[in-house]
């Protein structure tokens, strides 16, 4: 998430422009939407890449110890990377998409207001935007902002 909302913040001219000459929402945001996907993806990919290269994961070595077939093991740990890729991707694209409906509307407009910044944050709303009101400064009712690390989304 952090990195869409980087990325809507930097961006936010084009998107705007976009969006004023008419192009949907999904056509304005769709370049920010790629990035993201595919910078939350790195990870998993490469943990993929080198699978039984590398590493010898723990299922297969596990298997391979009590006395299985090395191919059947083989298969089973590469069934087992593939579930964990798939479900990484599903979330990847979920967030990626929620954060995407949040901040741009259906009007379509782009509510820079929701993004709230680290600079913003740290110097209390002064040198880099306005203060907002304590009402839209959380990130949810569980996390203070105060406490939050990375780029959130206010409501």
């Amino acid at each position: 998430m952090d990195s869409v909302l980087t990325a809507v913040d930097t961006r936010r001219e084009s998107v705007e422009a976009m969006l004023h000459y008419g192009a949907s929402r999904w056509e304005a945001v769709w370049p920010i939407a790629v990035d993201a996907a595919r910078t939350g993806m790195v990870p998993s990919i490469t943990s993929m890449s080198i699978m039984g290269l590398i590493s010898i994961p723990g299922m297969m070595s596990g298997q391979i110890l009590g006395g299985a077939n090395v191919m059947n093991a083989a298969r089973y740990q590469q069934v087992f990377v593939f579930m964990i890729a798939a479900s990484v991707a599903l979330g990847v694209v979920f967030s990626v998409v929620a954060v995407l409906f949040i901040v741009v509307d259906g009007q379509p407009q782009l509510h820079s207001e929701r993004i709230i910044n680290k600079a913003m944050r740290s110097t209390g709303g002064k040198g880099g935007g306005q203060r907002l009101p304590a009402t839209t400064r959380s990130c949810s009712s569980i996390v203070h902002l105060k406490e939050w690390k990375g780029t959130c989304i206010s409501r």
